[in-house]
């Protein structure tokens, strides 16, 4: 059996986290990884750091400061795509497909800002119009597909430290939840990080960096995820979040997680 390994990963900005980037890849070696938040515009990307280490293959969706995202592959990619679910030029979408035809879908959905009401918060609309975008379209998807990224949203109640305290909290409103609930009904999505990791196993990919010692204070919350389309999720062998990722230097506020995935 041959499998892919493909991490996705929140880095909240590839040039100012090279060093763990250099780390995962050298102590991972994934095949493929999908970057969420690169910051950085396509022509200041640092390709080097990937190419030297094999990953030759492309795909990226920059926007200076903000956002983006990126796809880096040893494995041939092609079928280029990006959509703007955002509806607004924003770089949150980059797609490729794989060998053996499978779709691979790398997106950052918007945080939503901090009050969840849309009539007093134009960002907390944007983040259900958003979802709407993506639910739309995938009523309409007719090919294996894995869509992995940050998110923004933890669905269940053991996917955040506190569900009580976290209820009026954006990334964990009934709304958001119910938003998210009808995204994987419309195609059947398979939860990739709750089928490894059963609910009501602790299970998180964020920690704020308002916590003076996050790994003390365990206040996570799990807004990074891996879906699968129902044919593609019997071919998902392993599933990790690499959690120790948290600690290391300058780290980002997000861990990866890794899938194996037969081919």
């Amino acid at each position: 059996m041959t499998t892919l390994k493909i991490a996705s990963w929140n880095i909240n900005s590839v040039r100012a986290r090279v060093p763990i980037v250099e780390r995962f890849l050298d102590e991972e070696q994934p095949d493929i990884l999908c970057l969420q938040e690169t910051k950085a515009q396509d022509h200041v990307f640092p390709a080097e750091l990937f190419h030297s280490r094999g990953y030759v293959h492309h795909e990226l969706n920059g926007q200076k400061m903000h956002h983006g995202v990126a796809i880096l592959s040893r494995v041939q990619l092609g079928d280029a795509g990006r959509h703007d679910w955002q509806d607004n030029g924003e770089a949150r979408h980059v797609g490729a497909r794989l060998p053996g035809g499978i779709r691979l879908e790398n997106v950052y959905i918007p945080a939503g800002g901090d009050t969840p009401d849309r009539t007093v918060n134009p960002k907390f609309g944007q983040k259900l119009d958003f979802i709407e975008r993506m639910t739309r379209w995938s009523e309409k998807l007719a090919e294996p597909t894995l869509i992995v990224g940050d998110f923004n949203i933890a669905p269940l109640e053991c996917d955040v430290w506190n569900h009580k305290a976290l209820l009026d909290v954006v990334s964990h409103t009934p709304i958001e939840v119910e938003a998210l609930g009808r995204l994987q009904a419309a195609h059947g999505w398979v939860d990739l990080g709750r089928e490894f990791i059963p609910a009501p196993e602790r299970n998180f990919t964020w920690w704020s960096y308002r916590a003076q010692d996050w790994a003390a204070s365990d206040r996570g919350r799990r807004l990074d995820h891996m879906w699968a389309s129902p044919e593609l999720a019997p071919q998902a062998v392993a599933h990790r979040v690499l959690e120790p990722c948290r600690g290391w230097q300058r780290p980002s506020d997000h861990v990866p997680l890794i899938l194996e995935l037969a081919v």
